[in-house]
């Protein structure tokens, strides 16, 4: 990988990585319409390092009190009943799927998984999942000629159940093209909570997997040295700083705003992924790396 490859891969990372247009999927495409090598899941998984060190900055009063009252709740049993205690709780609850499926289709995930028709598949079913989720939460957040506005769940009413589903949302983006945050927050939606509710828990969820992820991955390119990491560590600062940027102006823009632009933008991607597979003209594992 060259040092310009890893600055355009870096910029992709942490400019998709908040959006719900899933930045795996992105990479992928990046690198197989540039005729460059697939980066791989290695190179995602470290470079999400640096995203979710964004989300750490940017959330760090939310994540201080809430490690802070979860290990308080340990041992104070009063504690328990605390919002942030049961909040750092159901992180750890809602992180148990992708923990476990993470492991088990590990093969699959850098494997068949990376396959452009499944990319541009799920850009176009999930875009299409968000969009009606979108739907909904507008309706409910507008009422109509015949019925009242209805009020939408803050993180004050997230359960163990809630906390599982986005567990399986988020799980679902192993798949390239599903897209993390689309996922989570889409699944939000459909619990019927807020739109700035469900990305502040879909951000907050990603911490542990991301981090957890990116270690599993540092542990073993150090043992196989099959990562280039000067440019590798150079896009994870890149996709930081993208990164930091981007959830900046999408927690702002989330509260009011629509998620259509990103439906459409998923949807037009995909069938222009799939007619160029289908003619041809790219191949669907082009840019795959040998390893």
């Amino acid at each position: 990988m060259s040092w310009f490859e890893s600055l355009v891969l870096g910029l992709v990372q942490g400019l998709t990585e908040f959006l719900p247009v899933s930045s795996s999927a992105h990479l992928r495409l990046t690198a197989a319409f540039s005729g460059w090598e697939d980066p791989g899941a290695a190179f995602t998984a470290i470079t999400q390092i640096g995203t979710e060190t964004a989300v750490l900055i940017y959330f760090r009063k939310d994540i201080g009190r809430i490690i802070s009252a979860w290990f308080r709740s340990l041992f104070d049993k009063a504690m328990r009943r605390d919002h942030d205690a049961q909040m750092g709780w159901l992180v750890i609850v809602g992180s148990i799927p992708i923990g476990v499926l993470g492991v088990t289709l590990k093969d699959q995930i850098e494997g068949p998984f990376r396959d452009l028709r499944i990319t541009a598949t799920m850009l176009v079913v999930v875009g299409v999942v968000i969009g009606i989720a979108d739907r909904l939460a507008a309706r409910d957040e507008t009422g109509g000629k015949h019925r009242a506005p209805k009020q939408r769940k803050t993180l004050e009413n997230l359960g163990v159940k809630d906390g599982l589903v986005y567990g399986l949302c988020q799980a679902c983006a192993l798949i390239p093209g599903v897209s993390r945050s689309g996922a989570t927050i889409s699944g939000g939606l459909f619990m019927g909570y807020k739109r700035e509710a469900a990305a502040r828990y879909s951000f907050l969820l990603a911490v542990p997997a991301v981090l957890a992820s990116g270690a599993f991955e540092v542990k073993d390119s150090v043992s196989g040295g099959d990562v280039a990491w000067g440019p590798t560590l150079f896009a994870t600062v890149i996709a930081f700083a993208s990164g930091y940027a981007v959830i900046s102006w999408f927690m702002k823009w989330i509260s009011n705003k629509s998620f259509m632009p990103f439906v459409w933008y998923r949807i037009a991607l995909g069938i222009v992924i799939i007619a160029l597979v289908s003619a041809d003209v790219i191949s669907p594992h082009a840019a795959e790396s040998a390893t």
